[in-house]
């Protein structure tokens, strides 16, 4: 697909000279076509070093009227709506330190373009982690994850990333900078911005750091995974392993058009406790098998799988109730009438990623199929990857009752609309 070229005018005459002055010439580049977001072509891509040239640069762009499109990692850059215009990639990649890792307290402070993988390098040296298994966290950056709330099979344990992020400072459009939690430049009162920011999407402000709680790294861990003739054997075993006195940090299904159905489960502790909650898992699942941790590869490789096929694919990520998983896997499989190829990986919260290939006329209609029956039963699905050649659908399906008071907190934040305009949730 061809990239769309910003809907809005020239953008201001004076905006690079004023912004190389800002953050140096070397750190201004006009945009290329692989800076193009969901097809739409910005002109600039900015990378400031400090949090005060990230803020004069929003000041700059939001007083011209032009669009901005926050990047990290660019690994998520596809997910979501695509924005109604972009003028200016504003780039985190030089914020990029662990600024305090204050370890007997079990905190890390870090800015937001710092990746995962780093974080968690520094962080280990004190046998600490941040517990959230991300997806591609070697690229994956601190701000991107908070902005898509991506995390997987460990919040079962630990929690979303709303439960592990205490503290956030984010500039606004208008480039003031506020905090929330931790050290702070500004107090917002009345928003908890940790939460708020957390799968806002970049749409209220630019994350620049984050304060983190920590957790002690295992001394063990044991993944075990146990085939099943059926998804509803899996659900049965998933529900049975939940209500167990186990103390499993990540359980999962895997399931696969055509291929067999496959319940994984993560141990971790101390090596005498993963041994003795080994025998007890064996006892429910029955024929299990020992494993050497790659099954928790299984939702990166919903995105990586058939790389080079000739059939499009399309990608949702779901969420219903936990003892409706394998409704919800049985609805997917019935796809396979329409000629679509498809696998899931489920968490045990009922949380998952639909993985659907065929023909693009085919697809929409899948994805339609699949949203309609999830938001019957209260559940949702939010497409984050769908092919050029299908006709855009929404994102993100329902509203809810709760789009009137988003929009509120959006004017507040970002009144002129320069954040990721049309990104998010109704058109934010």
């Amino acid at each position: 697909m061809d990239a769309r070229v910003s809907p809005k005018a020239n953008p201001s005459s004076t905006f690079e000279s004023d912004v190389r002055e800002i953050v140096l010439a070397e750190h201004v580049r006009a945009a290329g076509v692989s800076d193009a977001v969901a097809g739409v072509q910005p002109s600039y891509v900015v990378e400031p070093g400090t949090e005060p040239e990230l803020a004069k640069v929003l000041t700059l762009a939001n007083g011209a009227g032009m669009a901005v499109i926050p990047r990290g990692g660019g690994t998520k850059l596809e997910w979501g709506n695509s924005p109604a215009r972009g003028d200016v990639i504003l780039s985190t990649a030089r914020l990029n330190r662990v600024l305090e890792h204050a370890w007997a307290d079990l905190t890390v402070s870090v800015e937001a373009g710092c990746t995962i993988a780093k974080l968690q390098d520094t962080v280990a040296k004190h046998g600490q982690r941040l517990a959230l298994d991300a997806l591609w966290p070697e690229r994956a950056t601190v701000g991107g994850v908070l902005s898509t709330n991506d995390s997987g099979a460990l919040r079962l344990r630990f929690g979303s990333l709303r439960d592990l992020v205490i503290g956030v400072t984010i500039a606004l459009a208008d480039g003031m900078v506020a905090s929330s939690g931790g050290k702070v430049v500004k107090n917002v009162a009345g928003y908890d911005l940790p939460k708020l920011v957390t799968g806002a999407f970049g749409t209220l402000g630019v994350i620049t750091r984050a304060i983190f709680r920590l957790h002690p790294l295992p001394k063990e861990t044991r993944s075990i995974s146990c085939v099943t003739k059926d998804v509803g054997e899996a659900q049965r075993l998933l529900l049975a392993i939940q209500n167990s006195k186990l103390a499993h940090s990540a359980l999962q299904i895997c399931c696969q058009a055509a291929m067999e159905t496959r319940v994984d489960v993560l141990l971790e502790g101390i090596e005498a406790g993963v041994t003795a909650q080994t025998e007890v898992l064996k006892s429910i699942m029955g024929a299990a098998t020992i494993g050497d941790g790659d099954v928790w590869n299984a939702r990166q490789e919903i995105f990586s799988a058939g790389k080079g096929s000739e059939s499009e694919f399309a990608i949702g990520k779901f969420a219903c109730l936990p003892a409706q998983i394998a409704e919800t896997i049985e609805t997917v499989a019935t796809l396979r009438a329409d000629k679509l190829r498809w696998s899931v990986v489920a968490q045990a919260t009922g949380v998952g990623f639909v993985r659907l290939e065929g023909a693009v006329s085919t697809l929409a209609a899948g994805l339609r199929k699949m949203r309609e029956w999830l938001e019957a039963r209260e559940g949702s699905l939010v497409i984050v990857h769908q092919p050029a050649g299908m006709v855009e659908m929404d994102a993100w399906g329902k509203t809810g009752d709760a789009l009137p008071l988003m929009s509120a907190v959006k004017r507040q934040f970002d009144p002129l609309g320069t954040l990721n305009p049309e990104r998010f949730v109704g058109g934010i």
